[in-house]
């Protein structure tokens, strides 16, 4: 199916949808009541942690329907183990993680770890099970002796379900160890998510036109709290991962005031220190964050981020994606101290550098989003594709060989940005829309521009099966925008 093009879309636009969004004939969301009024500005606090001991971890984990805090108020969401994010898990490299997943929900279920580098097949990282209501199913994955440290994150991914169920309150943290950690006063762990709850505390379903440009909740919290306080003391320094658990929303993180530097994006270290102005957290992205407090007040915030529009939007029918104004993640006080030197931030290791491999494959894949559903008598107006394929669990979109390094290109013919996320295999980003990076950056979600393209190289290694690759819009992932790879 080729892709839309903006002149289309606008002709469509005056001819039907914008008008059907203008008029609104159910494309677009109306509360029946009001959105749930948060309490604001509960002390900061963390989810339970579940730490390996002797190279193994153990956890139970059960995804239910339930009574939950959230923006310190009872809800009723969905949640791990009776808690909205689940607990946090904590590895070292060479560990093994076991998880028995019990699924109390009425719909089918699964697990993904996202980021870390293990088997997808068999009880592995293996989206392709399915586990059914009032069942479980045991997964194992053994991280390699060389796994790098780093934030990650857990959440459900059977296909059609994901965008809900993470939307609903399904997510929690991972993080791997450092062999040699960096020495820090206090280290926090922030899961960033976005959720819409009526004002008794039950979740709203978000509209057509909602999931067609990808969700975004009215509620913005940290940890399921609302703008929580975080205490510190000057001259301290602190460790922050920040997750981004957000169906669709992009975070653009500003903490004025005070000396925040970028220690570590998705996989691993920097080799160097970077601003956190230059970095904007697509869905599914990581970051690890070094701040050195100073006395007085700072607000964590989100900047909008304008991640393209479609149809109503380019017709002014409705609000664009990525919000009109800045959203208060999180408020610290900071109170006096002896303001101690915390001295430089010491250099992360070296990071490898497959420009200075042979390529063994080259080949490009392209995000399109066309005419589909309601002309053909479905429920979106849209189809969301990679080159004009919607998902097939049983075909194999990409087949590479095992210990070969491909560069891909990857192409966004939208006028959305569309993140795009690998399975398993970490990407070295090498250039975005023909502008190259002057050093090596590892991701496993590369933003790609709406009209634009990047190019990335992975390593197939270690780990061999099927996988897939999809947009970490998690509503477009559900209605298509996924692919398969396998690696032989």
């Amino acid at each position: 199916m080729k892709p839309i093009s903006r002149r289309a879309a606008l002709t469509i636009g005056s001819a039907g949808l914008a008008g059907t969004v203008v008029g609104g004939t159910g494309l677009w969301r109306e509360l029946s009541t009001s959105v749930l009024d948060p309490v604001a500005g509960e002390l900061f606090t963390e989810p339970e942690v579940l730490r390996s001991a002797g190279g193994l971890l153990e956890v139970r984990l059960e995804a239910a329907l339930g009574k939950h805090e959230v923006a310190g108020r009872e809800a009723t969401t969905l949640g791990y183990n009776g808690g909205v994010p689940g607990p946090t898990l904590r590895l070292r490299p060479g560990d093994t993680l076991r998880v028995e997943l019990v699924n109390r929900l009425d719909r089918v279920t699964n697990l993904h770890v996202h980021g870390l580098h293990v088997s997808p097949e068999g009880n592995g990282d293996n989206v392709f099970v399915a586990v059914e209501p009032g069942r479980a199913h045991r997964y194992e994955y053994r991280l390699p002796d060389n796994h790098p440290p780093g934030a990650y994150w857990y959440h459900p991914h059977h296909h059609g379900t994901v965008a809900d169920q993470v939307f609903g309150g399904l997510y929690g943290a991972i993080i791997v160890e450092d062999d040699e950690e960096l020495r820090v006063d206090r280290e926090r762990v922030m899961v960033v998510s976005d959720i819409t709850l009526d004002s008794g505390g039950s979740l709203v379903s978000p509209s057509t036109m909602e999931q067609m440009m990808g969700r975004e909740g009215e509620l913005v919290l940290v940890n399921g709290a609302a703008k929580p306080d975080l205490k510190g003391r000057s001259g301290e320094r602190e460790r922050w991962r920040i997750i981004n658990a957000c169906t669709a929303r992009y975070l653009a993180l500003r903490l004025p005031e005070q000396r925040a530097r970028v220690v570590g994006r998705d996989v691993g270290r920097l080799p160097r220190d970077t601003a956190l102005d230059d970095v904007v957290l697509a869905p599914g992205n990581r970051l690890d964050l070094v701040v050195d407090l100073s006395e007085g007040g700072s607000e964590l915030t989100a900047m909008p981020v304008d991640r393209g529009g479609m149809m109503g939007q380019m017709m002014g029918g409705g609000p664009r994606p990525g919000g009109s104004g800045p959203v208060t993640l999180a408020r610290l006080s900071v109170s006096a101290s002896g303001n101690r030197a915390v001295g430089e931030i010491p250099a992360g290791p070296a990071v490898r550098d497959l420009r200075d491999d042979d390529v063994d494959g080259r080949r490009s894949i392209t995000f399109q989003m066309g005419m589909g559903g309601m002309m053909g008598g479905g429920d979106s107006p849209m189809s969301f594709t990679f080159d004009g394929e919607e998902f097939d669990a049983d075909r194999i979109d990409q087949q590479v060989g095992m210990d070969t390094v491909e560069e891909w290109t990857i192409g966004n013919d939208s006028p959305m940005d569309h993140p795009f996320h690998l399975h398993v295999w970490p990407m070295q980003l090498l250039e975005v829309d023909g502008r190259e990076l002057s050093e090596p950056v590892w991701l496993d979600v590369v933003n790609v521009p709406a009209r634009s393209q990047v190019k990335v190289r992975v390593a197939f290694e270690d780990f061999g099966g099927r996988t897939v690759y999809h947009c970490h819009i998690l509503d477009h992932e559900d209605r298509g925008m996924m692919g398969t790879v396998l690696a032989s």
